[in-house]
């Protein structure tokens, strides 16, 4: 077992973030001098006891109490001593008093050298300190040991001289002095910069040199952890570090650099796969050293990672919440630019890692941002997700992503910008449809059976035969549990989810701004509904057309979203959608050149559904009623949408070869043609010609000329009437878009004018009027410059004039 592990709990990196880096200071530095102070007094004390040791041994044993007697006192009890030291019996009183006198004037030689009084008692002060001093024991000056490197001996031919080295000492105390005179230097100038006022110059030159050794710092450190990170991951905590900068002057331009500067470390650095904690048998069982380093790596880098996103969050949150610190390094304006930034790098590393820890907090924290006040922040968001939806191409991203947004439109009652949900239209979800469908319907491969291998093979073919077929199925069984059992699910599960909340805007929230995003959705999924939803969902579109309270666009969504769910699955259903063709044709006349140019694009895509795609269920009526009112609807357009409706009318020609007696001026059958109903079975197309068209034919823009000319001729496939291959090829949409006026540029462009400027002029008769030709001649004959004779063009007026 173990030591027993210390109950205290270790400061997080969270909670060490809250402190100022002056704070940590001075606790690293107080630590540092208490630990100093420890082992000096350790040394004093065993210094101490060194000595009382040696002492002990050489003084004699004193009383534990000593009292100090009078002199007197002290004279009687020598005199008794030496009486009783004196044998008394053997001698006289005046031989005894006598010996008593010559003891009192004893001199140095005879005196107790034990005691430590004084004999003469007008010694001065000083004197007697000296001999008190004298009487402490000597100690000897002990020179200090150093230490000794013992280097190869020498070998002389009589002996052999043995080589040594004194150990250089490392002055650690000096240095660690030094550090700290440095940084009382530092925070003393600073101390002074902060109290003497700064002009304005003063302070920029100061704040660009301060800016310059920051920008060094990072570029150091950020060049060292991608050149070796395996090595240098402990840098990334430095480098994170300066997030807080305290300094006001540059606080906000390093906290944006060393944020942009991390996005980019670890998009480098990053591994392409998901990295998972260790369990605890896998951390106690032993490993190489490579392996054991690998996982220090990806520990640090997971939780680097997760400590730059925690700062970015609460950066973000302090811009929200209008939090102002307490460090006062970042003023409250300031806040906005950091947020901005920070969600800048929050988006890159969406799009960047979608495949790396802690990917659906990201989309956590993006989701709200989507539908924020600042149209600025909510269109870099909305981006950001458009760009995972395109790029994502497993489904675990754009799952995770459909997920959240589906929690965050139910709980805000859908009170959210349209924005938001147009951002689903760029799933990935009918490519990977397209794909199943192909894979259901491809033939399997066939396997040859044990007959007719040995019937048709060798041994040895059979052999290699039966090891090609092995790898064959294992790489179908991937390939099939890859695409089937994941993609397909996942997408499933996506489109279920969009499909969720599409209805529910549909049933609860129908007059929002949020229905021409749902209804534009379900035009484009609208073939991968379930056939149960069809018949509820064509109702609910033909009552919002008939309320009346739809835009124009709003409309022709629900008309496009009607023909997508019947030219798909909802062939098998017998359902007339004569309604729809109605409003399509009461819709065109609604058209212009204004606003409104821009939904072409939409009547184009519903045209090719209901027109071209359906044209068994379409009568020949309705098709002829439906090229009258687009060749009337190119006049008013801009030319862009004029070439898309006739290339549209040019399939519909295609489709319905008998369109050519609207180029006809005899009319077919009774009835007169009605251009102002509605109804397209009952206006009478038969009885009208395109009377347009001549008047297209003379355009200013050449791609309308040829599209007028080409329809006149009857729309031929070859011939002198037929279109160039850079036309005939491009559907009506390509073409709308292709010949857009968007970048108010001519397409094709303008060209320059044929004849060319002439070097010389020919002389020759230039004036058509005789008479005024023979009055200029007679001008210029005239070599006198006296002559009054001039010009008067009045009279050859008159005389034309009459």
């Amino acid at each position: 077992m173990g030591p027993p592990k210390s109950k205290k709990r270790k400061p997080t990196f969270r909670r060490l973030l809250k402190t100022s880096s002056v704070k940590i200071e001075n606790k690293t530095k107080n630590r540092r001098f208490k630990a100093e102070n420890a082992d000096k007094k350790h040394r004093k004390e065993q210094r101490k006891l060194r000595n009382a040791l040696k002492d002990s041994a050489s003084r004699a044993p004193r009383p534990l109490e000593v009292y100090k007697k009078r002199p007197e006192e002290e004279l009687e009890d020598e005199d008794e001593e030496f009486l009783e030291s004196l044998p008394t019996d053997m001698m006289e009183d005046e031989d005894l008093e006598q010996i008593k006198a010559m003891a009192r004037k004893a001199s140095f030689v005879t005196r107790d050298l034990s005691s430590s009084e004084p004999i003469h008692s007008k010694k001065r002060k000083g004197e007697q300190s000296a001999e008190s001093y004298e009487k402490h024991p000597r100690k000897m000056r002990k020179e200090e040991q150093k230490e000794v490197i013992h280097l190869l001996p020498i070998k002389d031919k009589s002996r052999i001289i043995p080589q040594s080295m004194e150990k250089p000492v490392e002055q650690k105390v000096e240095d660690d002095e030094e550090d700290y005179e440095d940084a009382e230097l530092s925070a003393n100038e600073e101390e002074l910069e902060e109290a003497i006022p700064l002009t304005a110059e003063e302070r920029e030159t100061l704040r660009a040199k301060k800016l310059t050794e920051k920008k060094l710092c990072i570029a150091m450190l950020g060049s060292a952890i991608i050149s070796d990170p395996n090595n240098n991951i402990k840098k990334l905590k430095e480098l994170r570090g300066m997030l807080m900068e305290t300094d006001s002057l540059v606080a906000v331009t390093v906290r944006k650099l060393v944020m942009v500067s991390l996005m980019e470390i670890f998009k480098d650095i990053v591994p392409a796969f998901r990295i998972r904690p260790l369990t605890e048998e896998e951390k106690n069982a032993k490993v190489k050293r490579d392996t054991q380093q690998l996982r220090e790596f990806e520990e640090g880098l997971v939780s680097q990672y997760k400590f730059y996103l925690e700062n970015l969050e609460q950066t973000i949150k302090d811009w929200k919440q209008k939090k102002l610190k307490r460090s006062q390094a970042v003023a409250l304006q300031a806040y906005r630019g950091l947020a901005e930034v920070a969600i800048r790098c929050v988006c890159e590393l969406l799009v960047a890692l979608p495949h790396f820890n802690f990917h659906n907090n990201i989309i956590v924290m993006l989701v709200p941002l989507m539908n924020d006040s600042s149209r600025k922040v909510s269109d870099m968001c909305c981006e950001a997700m458009k760009t995972l939806f395109k790029e994502d191409r497993l489904g675990y991203a754009s799952l995770g992503a459909v997920k959240v947004l589906s929690g965050m439109i139910k709980g805000r009652h859908f009170n959210v910008r349209p924005e938001l949900l147009k951002t689903l239209m760029w799933l990935r979800i009918r490519e990977v449809d397209l794909k199943r469908d192909t894979a259901e319907t491809a033939p399997k491969k066939r396997f040859m059976n044990n007959k007719e291998k040995r019937k048709s093979l060798s041994r040895m073919q059979r052999k290699w035969k039966k090891a090609e077929e092995k790898l064959e199925k294992e790489l179908l069984e991937a390939e099939a549990s890859d695409n089937k059992d994941k993609k397909i699910k996942l997408h499933t599960e996506t489109l279920d989810i969009v499909f969720l909340i599409y209805f529910r805007i549909l049933k609860k929230a129908q007059k929002s701004v949020l229905l021409p995003a749902v209804l534009e959705g379900l035009a484009k999924f609208a073939h991968l509904i379930n056939l149960e939803f069809f018949d509820d969902l064509l109702n609910v579109l033909q009552n919002l057309i008939r309320s009346g309270d739809l835009t124009i666009r709003e409309s022709l969504h629900c008309i496009q979203t009607a023909f997508n769910i019947l030219s798909g699955q909802g062939d098998v259903l017998n359902i007339d959608p004569l309604k729809f063709y109605t409003h399509l044709y009461k819709t065109l006349l609604c058209l212009h050149a204004g606003a409104p140019n821009d939904d072409i694009i939409i009547v184009l895509q519903c045209l090719d559904v209901m027109l071209t795609k359906r044209r068994k269920q379409v009568t020949l009526q309705r098709a002829m009623a439906f090229v009258k009112r687009l060749c009337t609807l190119s006049m008013h357009v801009l030319p862009n949408a004029s070439i898309g409706i006739m290339a549209a009318s040019r399939a519909v020609f295609h489709a319905f070869p008998k369109c050519d007696l609207l180029l006809d001026n005899d009319g077919q059958g009774s009835g007169v043609y009605l251009p102002e109903l509605d109804e397209p079975e009952y206006c009478n197309p038969q009885n009208t010609s395109l009377w347009e068209l001549p008047t297209l034919m003379r355009h200013y823009q050449p791609i309308v000329r040829k599209f007028a000319a080409h329809l006149s001729h009857g729309a031929p496939s070859d011939g002198s009437g037929a279109l160039g291959v850079n036309l005939s090829r491009r559907s009506p949409v390509q073409l709308f878009a292709d010949y857009s006026f968007r970048d108010m540029t001519f397409n094709p462009p303008v060209g320059a004018p044929t004849t060319k400027k002439r070097d010389h002029f020919t002389i020759g008769h230039c004036l058509l009027d005789q008479e005024l030709k023979k009055q200029v001649d007679k001008v210029l004959s005239v070599p006198d410059e006296d002559d009054d004779t001039s010009l008067d063009f009045s009279q050859a007026l008159t005389q034309t004039s009459t």
